[in-house]
């Protein structure tokens, strides 16, 4: 299999687990909601407040460097297990000692031991990190994605009966703690890796640099994520709060998706090439234009259907959040290149480059969320969408400068997906007004005919446009679409 081959079949296996988790969580969610009462689920939400928080901590980013390593020996390996394994232990031994003050502040007495069961995960979580990693390093994304949903479903069954057993949060809880350690033995089973310890930490502190580094910018990026969360819920309400974020996370749906699978695949391929800057300059470039190939017309047609969509998805009452979406998909660029040029900076040990900019873009979305809101949570949406555009433009004279890579090779892989774009945002713009008159509103059938016209044009266009960057591209999905008619024709 070519080296593109298998970028491109290891970036399905992604999507394909991460979108099998996705789907299988909700269910099982719907399920469990109706098993469990409210109070059930706020216990635990209450808990990992605290426990998420020091996840960061746990790992200390060494298995992102283990990952990024040129080479990485068994005694790496022990290392940073011992290391892994000894911060763990002590993160347990603090909530240990801390559960009682716990359950006297939220004046529940659960507290005290729902937090010393939770914890012990910190001490299981070492002997999952390591075969994982191992498995990222090899690229084996397929067995990552299998391995992933198989034991989502053990959690998740386990959780389900012991709910039905009327075990109450002790159902969240076991089940995500009986799911750990069946992947301890799975993933020795698979990759087997076995645990070991060392005295000799000389190696590992390289690992340590780097990783702290990694777990730095996690943290950051995790605060400028709940920024929105707390200055609202402080300003506007819990309403405000619940429906910006539903706005927000569905409009980030398809880069989380599909963007989030590309990142780990490149990170690791620039990792393995990164002496190579002609070849981490096309991994870059490719995967920007073809991401922007297939996801910009996601968002011009969610930018256009938001209202209806809320509306048959979530109800009347969400629909205020359909204003934040059409906002958000304005940022899709910026989430694009921001991401991708964040994996080369990860891949090439830039991030203490990175760092800097991280800080800066939580502090500008800080005060992006207090001007904004202001506006309603429409004005937070237009501050955010600004915070993401100037963070980006960093990151990529960041990854540029990195690459030795220019601005217009960035034009040169849009060009592909500004030629088909442009023409559908004419196309499907004209459509709405024609479905909504002057002043109207889009309702369902109406979004069903946008999409439904805009998609088979944009299909059409991708397939037979003469564009020359994309002449593989089409010729693979010609060659798909003429195989699937002749299986249908011999049926």
């Amino acid at each position: 299999m070519s080296s593109a081959q298998s970028f491109r079949s290891s970036v399905r296996w992604l999507f394909v687990g991460s979108t099998g988790n996705q789907i299988l969580g909700f269910l099982f969610g719907i399920v469990l909601t109706r098993l469990l009462a409210p109070e059930h689920f706020g216990v635990l939400l209450t808990t990992q407040v605290f426990t998420g928080f020091a996840g960061f901590l746990a790992g200390g980013g060494m298995g992102q460097a283990l990952i990024r390593s040129k080479e990485a020996t068994a005694d790496d390996y022990r290392s940073v297990f011992t290391l892994q394994l000894a911060i763990g232990t002590a993160i347990y031994a603090f909530f240990f000692a801390l559960a009682p003050a716990f359950s006297v502040w939220y004046e529940n007495p659960i507290y005290t031991d729902l937090l010393r069961v939770s914890a012990l995960s910190f001490i299981i979580r070492p002997f999952v990190n390591l075969p994982t990693t191992l498995l990222h390093r090899g690229m084996k994304f397929n067995t990552i994605a299998l391995f992933n949903l198989g034991i989502l479903i053990v959690t998740n069954v386990l959780s389900v009966i012991m709910a039905f057993a009327g075990m109450g949060v002790w159902a969240l809880v076991l089940g995500g703690l009986i799911g750990s350690l069946v992947s301890v033995v799975v993933l020795q089973a698979i990759t087997g890796w076995r645990p070991g310890f060392t005295r000799d930490f000389s190696r590992a502190k390289h690992l340590a640099q780097y990783g702290a580094l990694t777990s730095a910018t996690d943290i950051i990026f995790y605060l400028r994520q709940q920024a929105s969360t707390a200055i609202l819920s402080s300003t506007l309400g819990a309403a405000a709060v619940g429906l910006y974020n539903k706005g927000e996370s569905l409009a980030k749906m398809p880069h989380a998706f599909v963007t989030g699978s590309v990142y780990h695949v490149l990170f690791r391929a620039i990792a393995a090439e990164q002496d190579n800057l002609d070849r981490c300059r096309y991994l870059l470039f490719r995967s920007v234009g073809l991401l922007a190939v297939y996801l910009t017309p996601l968002y011009i047609l969610l930018f256009w259907v938001s209202d209806p969509l809320v509306g048959f998805v979530y109800g009347e009452k969400w629909l205020e959040s359909a204003q934040v979406i059409a906002i958000i998909c304005l940022a899709w660029p910026a989430l694009l290149i921001d991401n991708m040029a964040g994996a080369v900076l990860g891949a090439q040990n830039w991030l203490h480059y990175e760092l800097p900019v991280q800080i800066g873009a939580l502090a500008l979305t800080a005060v992006a969320v207090y001007v904004g809101q202001h506006y309603g949570i429409e004005g937070v949406a237009a501050a955010i969408v600004l915070v993401f555009y100037l963070s980006s433009i960093v990151m990529f004279w960041l990854a540029a400068k990195c690459l030795r890579a220019r601005v217009q090779e960035l034009v040169r892989a849009l060009r592909p997906a500004l030629l088909l774009n442009i023409p559908l945002l004419i196309l499907s713009g004209g459509l709405y007004r024609l479905l909504t008159g002057t002043g109207g509103q889009l309702d369902l059938t109406g979004a069903i005919v946008l999409t439904g016209v805009s998609g088979l044009a944009y299909g059409l266009a991708f397939l037979f446009a003469p564009i020359e960057s994309l002449a593989t591209e089409q010729a693979r999905y010609r060659g798909l679409i003429t195989a699937l008619v002749r299986r249908m024709r011999g049926a």
